[in-house]
């Protein structure tokens, strides 16, 4: 239905009068109206969704809360400098710790269970390198995570996991878990008892100064807001491009020997147990061309190798199927530090959460919402 088909009832609530438009309604972009009518209750804030769910990466990620892994850390430092990397650490950090006082970890099903980053013998020299830097890297995330070790090695645990080719590990104390369904459930809600008006299953065609076409018409707005991560391309000049995700989850494996999130290959493959079965995503480094683009469908080249690594080197001799295959869109870039800016004085947009979203988001509304209400 048009929006000048609307009756006055449903205008006055939903589309005249807004003070803040908030296209996406991601983690990123529900943070920033959460944040928005945390400092001004009166204003009317009305976010946008395209879709019936927040779907690009919101409730399509794996649930990680991580910051980032050793040898992750160490490429990062090869493209950026020092302080532009441990900067964007604790956003991450910050982010993750403001997600959990907002919502309470029961909310988010948040377990603490730490990470592991695990490394095959043809990454021995990876590994060597984060051994020797661990101390370098304890010592910069000390001030950030108040561990005096936030890494250390862990001589027998690709053994006592029952790992094939997997012969090294790195324990990460300052990463978890959650559930992603559970925390956007958790987001919405309280956006919602705020006055936050939601409005899913609207298409942002065009944005124009003070104003926003959709399928249904247009919106006009005081101040707009961009929060569509790795579909902001399309509306933007600054660098950020989509990088689509797969992820497969097993059957139920009732004795499985390992619980938490684990990294390797630089973070480019990542598994974690969902209770009883095994989460495993990634591969986009088998084809980087391919894989940045918006389009949401799985692909046979990445679908085949995280059902081979699952077979014989992450559950070898174990019977199960796979139950749940899907695929999600990150916003990356050459920076990996959010893009978080006015495009004018009436559009902002935060974008480009590097794939760490679920840590990041929180800071990112924050930051976005301290931008628009100036």
């Amino acid at each position: 239905m048009n929006f000048e088909a609307l009756s006055y009832w449903e205008k006055r609530t939903f589309t005249e009068g807004i003070d803040f438009l908030i296209i996406g309604a991601g983690i990123s972009g529900i943070s920033t109206a959460i944040e928005i009518k945390e400092k001004q209750p009166k204003a009317k804030v009305v976010v946008l969704e395209r879709s019936y769910l927040p779907n690009g990466a919101s409730t399509k990620n794996a649930g990680f809360a991580c910051i980032g892994s050793p040898s992750e850390l160490l490429d990062d430092l090869e493209h950026q400098s020092e302080a532009e990397v441990f900067a964007t650490v604790e956003k991450r950090y910050r982010g993750l710790q403001k997600l959990r006082e907002r919502l309470g970890d029961e909310a988010l099903h948040y377990k603490a269970l730490g990470a592991h980053e695990i490394f095959s013998q043809k990454e021995k020299h990876t590994y060597e390198n984060c051994l020797d830097q661990l101390t370098y890297l304890n010592q910069q995330l000390e001030p950030i995570c108040g561990m005096k070790q936030t890494f250390k090695t862990q001589a027998a645990y690709c053994e006592d996991s029952g790992f094939i080719g997997f012969t090294k590990a790195i324990s990460h104390a300052a990463e978890a878990q959650l559930e992603p369904d559970r925390m956007m459930q958790a987001l919405q809600s309280k956006a919602q008892n705020m006055g936050v008006k939601l409005l899913f299953g609207i298409e942002v065609k065009q944005i124009e100064v003070n104003q926003v076409k959709t399928q249904f018409g247009a919106l006009k707005a005081e101040k707009i807001g961009l929060c569509t991560n790795g579909l902001a391309a399309r509306f933007l000049k600054e660098e950020v491009k989509p990088a689509r995700t797969q992820v497969v989850v097993t059957s139920l494996l009732p004795n499985l020997k390992w619980q938490g999130i684990h990294h390797f290959e630089q973070g480019y493959y990542y598994f974690r147990n969902v209770g009883e079965r095994v989460l495993l995503g990634g591969g986009r480094n088998l084809d980087f061309e391919a894989e940045q683009t918006e389009q949401m469908e799985t692909t046979s080249l990445i679908q085949n190798e995280l059902n081979r690594l699952l077979e014989e080197q992450l559950l070898p001799g174990q019977n199960f199927t796979i139950d749940y295959r899907w695929a999600g869109t990150m916003g990356v870039g050459s920076a990996k530090y959010p893009l978080i800016k006015a495009l004018g004085p009436t559009l902002f947009c935060g974008v480009r959460l590097g794939g760490m979203g679920v840590a990041i988001g929180s800071l990112v509304g924050e930051e976005l919402a301290e931008l628009m209400l100036r």
